[in-house]
């Protein structure tokens, strides 16, 4: 095999790739799709550069076009999140994470955290970047019927280890946290809070979920690839205003943490594209917004009335973009694999009780990226019939796989953005 046919044994993966998504449900909640405009932005000479440092404080020379960029960017984040700093430059949601902990706690010092099993992100975990941290980790109580942290006895919690971060950070984020609450008590005891929005990040900005910022968390970061749909990334988002010598302090260590905390160059053009994200955002995004969390309302009742055991039924399933099921004792990554038979694609995740994240007994679904190609709750009712097609019924996963490709056809136009034609780009040349 010459290297001309290993080149082109890649591209044809990333063809089959695409087929395989564009013929499929796509319903990873971490998951979404770019607009046009940000995948342009993809393919600009910004891609090769190097930008160490801030907006005119550079290392290299040929950053003033990219500057410009940047300085947008954080404009737009501030307006899209109705905030005073916004930190654009971190390359991943968990490089955030990792970037804030650096800054603001010491190794060997405490913070409080939710536990993995009850859904929270493995970045906040021991075997994560507040393992590598070396930080104390004490878990709060969790309530497994509201799916939610236990308001009193987290509260008690802070008061009693007094940690220096209280750190909200969740991967099944099915309802908004207590953060009023757990903010108040970790001021009391001079602790920050610490909002990781990896998930519901399009959702605050699209004023559809809670305000983290308003109830008084001192740092929001987040993913902007999820419920937010933009390039892979993340940023750093806070209300301190650095009118003060205690706040100004506050957001250089901030701004340390995450350079030359744990970036170096940090991808330009996705810095480009997160900016067109919050710009797209900014239009489309409480529309978008509403709907995903309309679509996961109701594809979470239209599951529970075929069969299937939704969590938070006493509140409705869920307020945010996920749903979490229960499908049976280790039997998350084989429902999932089956599905994936199906054309439907999801994840193995853990449920509350769950000791092995590597069995772990239950599905994680999320509606973002169908909302994204123009589904609404008539759809969910025909999704949910794949769902229990596959799996209560155990009907042959090519038949469904076929039908699930027949139902896509009608879905293939990318929606809530900016469309072809917009000011007179034509999307099929480079810029």
């Amino acid at each position: 095999m010459s290297w001309y046919d290993e080149v082109e044994y890649i591209r044809k993966q990333a063809k089959l790739n695409n087929e395989f998504f564009a013929n499929s449900l796509p319903m990873i909640a971490s998951e979404n799709v770019l607009s046009p405009l940000c995948r342009e932005m993809l393919i600009t000479d910004f891609h090769g550069r190097y930008a160490e440092g801030s907006p005119g404080k550079r290392y290299y020379e040929g950053c003033k076009f990219f500057d410009n960029v940047e300085i947008k960017a954080m404009e737009l984040a501030k307006k899209l999140f109705n905030c005073s700093y916004a930190d654009v430059r971190p390359t991943a949601g968990t490089t955030a994470n990792i970037g804030i902990l650096k800054a603001l706690i010491k190794p060997g010092e405490t913070a409080t955290v939710l536990d993995l099993a009850n859904g929270a992100h493995i970045s906040f975990g021991k075997w994560g970047g507040a393992g590598v941290r070396g930080i104390n980790l004490i878990s709060y109580p969790f309530n497994d019927e509201m799916m939610n942290i236990d308001v009193d006895g987290a509260v008690k919690l802070i008061k009693k280890v007094k940690p220096k971060l209280a750190l909200n950070g969740r991967s099944v984020f099915l309802f908004p946290s207590p953060i009023k609450e757990l903010a108040e008590a970790a001021h009391e005891v001079g602790a920050y809070l610490i909002y990781d929005a990896a998930h519901v990040l399009g959702l605050i900005g699209g004023k559809q979920f809670q305000d983290p910022l308003r109830e008084g968390a001192d740092v929001m970061n987040g993913s902007t690839h999820k419920t937010l749909p933009g390039p892979q990334g993340g940023m750093v988002l806070s209300d301190h205003k650095g009118d003060t010598d205690e706040d100004k302090s506050f957001l250089r260590k901030l701004n340390f943490g995450i350079f030359p905390g744990v970036t170096s160059s940090y991808h330009l053009h996705h810095v480009a594209a997160k900016a067109i994200a919050y710009a797209e955002h900014l239009e489309f995004g409480k529309a978008y917004a509403k709907q995903t969390i309309n679509n996961a309302q109701h594809f979470a009742q239209a599951l529970h009335e075929r069969g299937f055991k939704v969590f938070g039924e006493k509140l409705g399933f869920t307020k945010s973009h996920q749903i979490l099921v229960e499908i049976g004792p280790g039997k998350g990554k084989e429902a999932s694999k089956t599905l994936e038979g199906a054309g439907i694609v999801t994840n193995m995740n853990t449920i509350p009780g769950d000791t092995d994240p590597f069995r772990p007994s239950g599905l994680r679904l999320g509606t973002p990226e169908l909302t994204r190609l123009g589904m609404k709750e008539s759809e969910m009712e025909a999704v949910a019939d794949f769902y229990q097609r596959a799996l209560i019924k155990k009907e042959k996963p090519e038949k469904i796989k076929a039908d699930v490709k027949e139902f896509r056809k009608d879905f293939q136009e990318l929606h809530y953005c900016f469309k072809e034609g917009f000011r007179g780009y034509d999307y099929h040349k480079l810029i």
